[in-house]
């Protein structure tokens, strides 16, 4: 997809004061007012510039207007610490892999914690989601011809999350069918720690979180999240902003894909220092769930315009989209939606010339008006605008009425239909890795149903290389069915 703006790559959404800073003062020198930030956690110059200005920014890596290519690593960092997470996925832990990228991806990177809200999964061509082993990922891809979203057939280790995308990347060219083709490819040409998956990726529904104002994290340290109706961030307020994160000795700054950001580390002796910076200013950071769920494209009038109408409804007729997320959008492509509510505006008919057609619109939903299941459904099309805050109202109330009970059906369903039996499994007594038939071990091209028995004398565990001989059988109760 082709940028319509300059745009600046932040590996990660990750940067740290000095960094904004600097690109504040560059701001200011092509003689800008404010800067914006994109739905990939990069920052975005909102008006066109000349070559001339474009040269100023050479010392950064950027992206300029109708270029493909060199597409932002998005991660979950900002998420990390300050809400629900996986226990091992520190923010340490993302620093040290997006520093494993030496070199600027051109295929859409997600790296992300199934267990956080903020930041979407499967947006990227190649999409990591943390699994429950510690340092390893599964890996979802969808190449940029491929219609659906494949999983790797095995995790993948956090120090090879940027090798085993470069040599994605170098198999573009060669456009694979299958996840199959591109596993043996990766395999042939890099040397990677890979563990066998023992089951499937399940990801938990969670609320999508409130992510603005001064917020408390631990005994003695806050979290502020700042958010901008329009994504015209002004450049004075952001210096100053970066001036103060070096007095507080605050090393990163993070950028959500919601066109806003948030500083983490706070000391609880400069929040007064902060609320008085944030007065001063005059900055809002209580807008209420029916601002902050929504995703726009950027620098869009129109877009910015339909939003202000929905929420003025929205908020007139006292309605709860608590857990909701909507999306404005002028194209048809699922791939690029991450929200639970899509607005779809149609384009104008190109038969009908010299009159004014109104513009119309289709409204989807996600399955369960949960994103992460990438499957949307038609609600209606071809509406005029007057109708759609009604049946958005409509579309909120069947939210809160199936919420929570499709995982219960789905529950019992499978406690129905699950028989208990006792199976046979072999586990490494060094570091606790099961073989088990019923999936066999892809790392080392062992397929499903080989007894251990059967397996090599040379074979070795798939984690930690102890022989054979340090497996010992166990015995466990598995669910059938």
């Amino acid at each position: 997809m082709k940028n319509s703006f300059t745009r600046l790559i932040i590996k990660g959404g990750v940067l740290s004061p000095a960094e904004l800073k600097n690109i504040v003062v560059s701001a200011e020198n092509l003689g800008l007012n404010s800067i914006s930030f994109g739905s990939r956690q990069d920052i975005i110059f909102p008006v066109e510039l000349t070559p001339e200005q474009l040269e100023e920014l050479e010392k950064f890596e950027i992206v300029k207007p109708g270029d493909t290519g060199k597409a932002n690593i998005v991660s979950s960092y900002v998420a990390s610490d300050i809400f629900p997470g996986t226990p091992w996925l520190t923010g340490e832990r993302y620093l040290y892999i997006l520093e494993q990228f030496r070199y600027q991806p051109d295929l859409k990177i997600n790296i992300a914690d199934q267990k956080q809200r903020l930041v979407p999964l499967f947006t990227g061509h190649l999409n990591f989601i943390a699994s429950s082993h510690e340092d390893y990922w599964y890996l979802y891809i969808r190449m940029p011809d491929w219609e659906e979203t494949q999983v790797y057939p095995a995790l993948i280790n956090s120090w090879d999350i940027a090798k085993v995308s470069f040599e994605v990347e170098k198999l573009v060219q060669e456009e694979p069918e299958t996840i199959e083709m591109i596993f043996d490819l990766v395999n042939d040409s890099a040397d990677t720690n890979n563990r066998t998956i023992n089951e499937p990726l399940r990801i938990p529904f969670y609320p999508f979180p409130y992510f603005e104002g001064m917020n408390r994290v631990g005994n003695d340290k806050y979290w502020l999240g700042l958010y901008w109706r329009n994504n015209l961030y002004d450049l004075k307020f952001l210096k100053a902003m970066c001036n103060l994160c070096a007095e507080c000795k605050i090393g990163k700054i993070c950028i959500t894909p919601w066109k806003s950001f948030i500083v983490k580390g706070i000391p609880m002796e400069y929040k007064l220092t902060w609320e008085k910076m944030l007065g001063k200013f005059g900055l809002n950071v209580r807008h209420s769930m029916l601002e902050l769920n929504w995703h726009l494209p950027v620098a869009n009038e129109w877009a910015l315009k339909l939003k202000k109408f929905l929420v003025q409804n929205f908020d007139e007729n006292d309605i709860s989209t608590y857990g909701l997320t909507f999306a404005i959008t002028n194209y048809s492509k699922k791939s690029y939606y991450f929200t639970s509510v899509v607005i779809e505006k149609n384009p104008q008919p190109t038969q009908v010339k010299g009159f004014k057609i109104r513009n119309t619109y289709n409204l989807l939903y996600a399955k369960n008006f949960d994103p992460n299941t990438r499957e949307y459904i038609v609600h209606v099309q071809d509406i005029d605008k007057v109708e759609l805050p009604g049946i958005l109202m409509e579309l909120s109330q069947m939210y809160f009425e199936q919420l929570g009970t499709e995982n219960e059906e789905e529950v019992k369903t499978k406690e129905n239909t699950k028989e208990e039996i006792e199976a046979e499994v072999y586990q490494c007594r060094e570091c606790l890795t099961i073989y088990d038939p019923a999936y066999g071990d892809v790392t080392q091209n062992i397929k499903k149903g080989i007894l251990f028995e059967d397996l090599p004398h040379d074979y070795i565990c798939s984690l930690c290389e102890s022989p054979k001989s340090s497996f010992q059988k166990k015995k466990v109760i598995k669910q059938v069915g």
